[in-house]
């Protein structure tokens, strides 16, 4: 699949951004198909005066790996997540907490047991009984048209919108946390067909424009996927 087969959508951030996970560089994005998933973006924001890796955080990185940091020393923590699409909340799921700090290999090691927990119940019930919300976190869906949006992990009591209010594109709809399986902050976003994550299939999208950083220059581009290794901004 290339930028041409993809659905577009308004892109859901301000500020600049990177997509660690992104249909751009693999599918399925996040190395599984199942809860619609199979198209997925994660989006972080990192130091913008540093060039290398994926530093998403304001302290050092020997704290960060040692001691650990509070959620607010994130740069992403609690920005606003506004809505892609004119249409219709069909799920706000606020409540679920998060940690007031982030240490890698604890983050790790819970993404690890909360994966593992959700394997051993679905042995022995059928999925639709198992509850979803720890592991998604705190999340909204709008339907438009025949599509679903689905966005994970906001902060909890940062969601703005209720079931059965309708949007409009540029609305805000949450704020970005790390409730739920997430290793830190950041927001993960995908399109599917179905309100059912259980049911759903994935659905591949690209947005309408936004400015990327190419070959040392920002650029204004328009219907694109974003690779893992792009500056966005908007």
């Amino acid at each position: 699949m290339n930028d041409n087969d993809a659905l577009i959508v308004e892109f859901p951030l301000r500020g600049e951004w990177v997509a660690p996970n992104t249909p751009g560089d693999k599918i399925p994005s996040h190395g599984t198909d199942v809860l619609g998933q199979t198209f997925a973006f994660d989006f972080i924001q990192t130091d913008i005066r540093s060039q290398k890796g994926m530093k998403f955080y304001k302290s050092n990185a020997i704290r960060y790996w040692t001691l650990g940091i509070p959620l607010n020393d994130c740069y992403c923590y609690r920005e606003p997540i506004y809505s892609p699409v004119d249409g219709r909340v069909v799920v706000a799921c606020d409540g679920v907490g998060e940690p007031r700090y982030l240490h890698p290999v604890a983050e790790i090691i819970k993404s690890f047991f909360r994966t593992a927990a959700i394997s051993v119940k679905a042995l022995f019930q059928p999925m639709e009984k198992i509850k979803l919300d720890k592991f998604i976190g705190n999340h909204v869906i709008i339907e438009f048209g025949e599509y679903y949006a689905f966005f994970a992990h906001f902060s909890p009591g940062t969601i703005k919108v209720k079931e059965g209010e309708d949007v409009k594109i540029g609305d805000i709809i949450g704020g970005v946390g790390h409730s739920g399986n997430s290793t830190a902050p950041h927001l993960h976003f995908h399109i599917m067909d179905s309100p059912d994550l259980l049911k759903a299939k994935g659905v591949l999208c690209a947005f309408r424009k936004y400015i990327g950083f190419f070959n040392g220059e920002w650029e204004e581009v328009k219907n694109r996927i974003p690779k893992g290794n792009e500056r966005i901004r908007l």
